[in-house]
């Protein structure tokens, strides 16, 4: 089975998988990538954070900016629709996801 960009799906993960904080990187990192493939999704969460595109490869390494790129998803229904769908994964993983990199109650 493709996505609709023609990519197979990641490999699925039960929610609770991404309960872990190694799960909730990877969710998050997927998140940064399907943010990055679309000029609009990128530059919007750019200009929002005040992050330069230069500083995303040492950013995605840090905690606190991961779970800023899951805040953001989790902020827009209709965007974390898409990324569900087009990663493969459910949308629900966000939560445990958060809570894993430490942020708290789902928001």
């Amino acid at each position: 089975m493709k996505t609709a960009k023609g990519r197979p799906p990641r490999r699925k993960m039960d929610v609770d998988g991404f309960a872990s904080r190694e799960g909730a990187q990877a969710l998050a990192l997927w998140a940064l990538a399907f943010l990055a493939r679309d000029v609009e999704r990128i530059g919007r969460f750019l200009a929002l954070t005040g992050v330069a595109p230069d500083d995303l490869r040492h950013l995605a390494q840090a905690p606190d900016f991961l779970l800023a790129v899951l805040d953001y998803l989790a902020a827009d229904e209709p965007l974390l629709l898409a990324f569900a769908a087009e990663e493969g994964v459910a949308p629900e993983a966000v939560g445990p996801a958060r809570r894993a990199l430490g942020g708290g109650e789902d928001g």
